[in-house]
């Protein structure tokens, strides 16, 4: 007669599939293949923005010429082996510029996305968690800001603190940050009527604490959408006031200041000029805000569950 066994007790059946659960570079792993086969379009537009990352990181590296070495000989010389993209009129290799280019619209954007990030979780803790009339001060502040459009917004502040790359980044953070503190201020007032914050005050908790670890920690979701959503606008704007001449100072290769001027001069003779940095622009674009929709998708929970 076989020898009884012990039963074996929840504890232990719940324990063991943690046994087998991947972890560390296994559990990354598969969670970029779970999302790639939930959001296949989501994970391409992953590989345009991943491209992006190492063009811009590697410029030196890629960019076969100077991206302001200017050629005489090389006046609007088309694509070819010599010039892959083409020259413009001051024959100066377009390819090096697109590849420079990403570096500038990246960091701009990048500087974009933390101003935003920070601003939006500020504004939209401190306003849904205090509530009262500093919520109804800040909410008509947001609605003043929200009345101007987003793009003379920008301008107006570019004319007042001088044009540069970094101030680009920063002015358009600011306008974004504060119109997408709505989000995250829907977010607080829903999170603060559960039962973790008022066991936190409950237990002596100030306001400041429970703003900054309780409520902030549970808002990561949509400022991670919100980072990368903006990512994709953030470089559109810098194109757009960088083509109105408000933005990166010439002779920097920014993508926007390639398709202005010279460019639409000799748009009939010379197409390439303006057609690949707008083809740069377009993909760039693409990929952050499809990769920000399928990022909104999976960590939304009400998306989610529907």
């Amino acid at each position: 007669m076989e020898p009884l066994q012990a039963p074996q007790t929840h504890a232990a059946r719940l324990t063991w599939p943690s046994e087998r659960r991947p972890h560390g570079w296994a559990a990354v792993w598969q969670t970029l293949q779970s999302f790639r086969r939930q959001k296949p379009f989501g994970a391409v537009a992953g590989v345009l923005v991943l491209a992006l990352i190492v063009v811009a990181a590697l410029a030196p590296l890629l960019a076969p010429y100077d991206p302001l070495q200017a050629s005489g000989k090389d006046f609007l010389a088309p694509p070819s082996a010599i010039h892959l993209m083409g020259a413009d009129d001051q024959g100066r290799d377009i390819l090096s510029r697109v590849i420079w280019g990403a570096r500038i619209s990246l960091y701009a954007a990048t500087l974009a996305v933390a101003v935003t990030v920070v601003m939006a979780a500020a504004i939209g803790i401190v306003s849904g968690y205090i509530g009262g009339a500093v919520d109804a001060v800040i909410q008509r502040m947001v609605d003043a800001v929200m009345s101007f459009p987003f793009l003379i917004l920008v301008v107006t502040i570019l004319m007042l603190v001088g044009n540069s790359v970094t101030n680009v980044g920063i002015a358009i953070g600011l306008v974004s940050g504060v119109s997408n503190s709505r989000v995250i201020r829907s977010s607080v007032l829903y999170l603060k009527e559960l039962q973790f914050v008022d066991g936190a005050r409950a237990v002596g908790c100030s306001s400041l604490r429970i703003m900054l670890t309780h409520l902030l920690p549970n808002t990561f979701a949509p400022l991670i959408v919100i980072g990368t959503l903006v990512w994709g606008n953030a470089i559109l704007l810098e194109s757009a006031v960088s083509f109105l001449g408000f933005g990166v100072p010439p002779p920097n290769p920014s993508w926007g200041l390639m398709i202005s001027g010279p460019a639409r001069t000799y748009l009939e003779t010379a197409p390439w000029m303006a057609f690949f940095p707008g083809v740069a622009i377009s993909l760039s674009v693409f990929g952050f805000n499809v990769l920000g929709d399928a990022l909104r998708d999976v960590l939304d929970p009400r998306l989610r569950a529907a």
